[in-house]
């Protein structure tokens, strides 16, 4: 579904990914494990089309991405929640979701799309005339994730879902996420909690000061030696 090919990207003169190559097949759950720094937003942002890469190559779906522009990228099928949320405080619940449903194909069926959304978070139809502002930060996520699916993507690429929420919230995001694949939405995950994203995630990449340095079956990262010291605390 997602192809990655020996990436360069840099921010001014300084060089943030060296020769990146990944790859993402369909209904998958992929990891990104890095320490801050690392590269792992960079990686999301150069496939969304907010960065540019220097070299190599993106496809999607057999197509080249790379240089496209965001909204082109959106347009494609690829969405993209960042960290930090960035809703639109002033503006309601659903007009935040209605947002997310810019691309054509996705505003046509945007209703039939609202109701699968309020289907996977149901607090956010009980919240939907509210200010995104006035919502706690367990709900502010979940906004962010259901704009997020609003584009109807067949790839979500999901950046620290679960930062600053509540234990108990950081499990409902996983779960969440899980159900995703079961719904056939392939996701790439960038999250800090690396035992709960491996647990989940069919595959994961490690990235180190910009280069991937380890990849696998999550099962087996898991029980490798230098994940267990460097992410995991073991």
């Amino acid at each position: 579904m997602l192809e990655v090919s020996n990436i360069d990207t840099f921010y001014g003169k300084v060089q943030a990914l060296w020769g990146v190559s990944l790859r993402i097949d369909e209904a998958e759950i992929v990891a990104l494990v890095g320490a801050n720094g690392a590269g792992k937003t960079t990686l999301l942002s150069t496939i969304s089309g907010l960065l540019c890469p220097a070299s190599g190559s993106a496809k999607f779906l057999g197509k080249r991405i790379d240089g496209l522009t965001p909204h082109s990228i959106a347009e494609l099928g690829i969405s993209h929640v960042p960290e930090g949320r960035r809703l639109f405080p002033y503006m309601s619940v659903r007009e935040n979701l209605e947002m997310g449903a810019y691309p054509y194909h996705a505003w046509k069926r945007k209703e039939e799309t609202l109701e699968l959304v309020y289907q996977v978070f149901p607090i956010l139809k009980e919240r939907e005339g509210q200010f995104a502002r006035t919502l706690s930060g367990g709900e502010q996520q979940m906004l962010a994730m259901g704009r997020g699916l609003m584009s109807r993507p067949r790839l979500c690429m999901f950046d620290e879902p679960s930062s600053g929420l509540a234990p108990r919230l950081v499990l409902e995001v996983f779960q969440i996420i899980k159900s995703l694949r079961e719904q056939g939405i392939t996701v790439l995950l960038i999250e800090q909690n690396v035992r709960h994203t491996l647990e989940i995630a069919d595959r994961a990449y490690v990235l180190e000061n910009g280069r991937i340095v380890s990849e696998g079956k999550s099962s087996e990262l898991l029980q490798n030696n230098h994940i267990k010291k460097a992410y995991l605390g073991l």
